[in-house]
């Protein structure tokens, strides 16, 4: 049998204004965990994950969540940081024209702030890579659901990841797919991958919200 890697699309550390987690944390969770490569998707910067990936360069991979004026993608193999508050269509030319992978955050968690109105999801999936369609961090199934349905009707892949906020949510959701150096590697690989996990804990939302609190009154 071939290798297989198993990888979570989506994880945030304390670069992020929701989390506190260290690289470091998130590095040993990883290997408690048995997940072979990370992409660590803070909000609007890559300077956590560069520096992540100067520790575990075998491990980590540089992504990013970005904050557009429509909803929130997802990349990775960024060399670029993209800044949020940019439309989505500008957004997605400067991720293509660094050759990062595109997907977008959890497009149909209507209780989250970065979701997709229909009309505007539609509008990007020519251009982006994937779709998000397991996001562990989701409160309903359903939000997982529809993601999946929509790639299905769309003939778009699909990608899963934990969303962590905290190490112990690290690899709550992965994708189980063959080996891949690469945006354009992934590219081809990412039909074959199998979703592997489940929902966390509607509690690990306290973990993000305590993160929040806790940089704003720098406690």
């Amino acid at each position: 049998m071939l290798p297989r890697l198993t990888v979570d699309f989506h994880c945030h550390s304390g670069y992020s204004k929701d989390s506190l987690t260290s690289i470091e944390n998130l590095i040993q969770a990883c290997m408690r965990r048995g997940v072979d490569r990370l992409v660590i998707t803070d909000h609007n910067t890559i300077e956590g994950a560069l520096l992540a990936q100067r520790q575990a360069p075998q491990l980590i991979i540089v992504g990013e969540e970005i904050m557009t004026t429509r909803g929130e993608l997802l990349a990775a193999f960024v060399t670029e940081e993209v800044p949020a508050g940019l439309p989505p269509q500008e957004a997605i030319q400067r991720l293509r024209s660094q050759g990062a992978f595109i997907s977008v955050s959890h497009p149909f968690d209507v209780m989250r702030h970065g979701h997709w109105a229909l009309p505007d999801l539609l509008e990007i999936s020519p251009r982006v890579d994937a779709v998000e369609v397991f996001n562990a961090r989701c409160m309903q199934a359903s939000f997982n659901q529809q993601a999946l349905d929509y790639t299905r009707g769309h003939n778009l892949a699909g990608t899963a990841g934990s969303d962590a906020h905290g190490a112990i949510e690290v690899g709550k959701a992965c994708l189980v797919l063959p080996p891949f150096t690469s945006a354009n590697e992934l590219r081809q690989v990412i039909r074959s991958g199998r979703v592997q996990g489940s929902l966390s804990s509607p509690w690990v939302h306290f973990i993000s919200r305590y993160a929040r609190l806790r940089k704003r009154f720098r406690v």
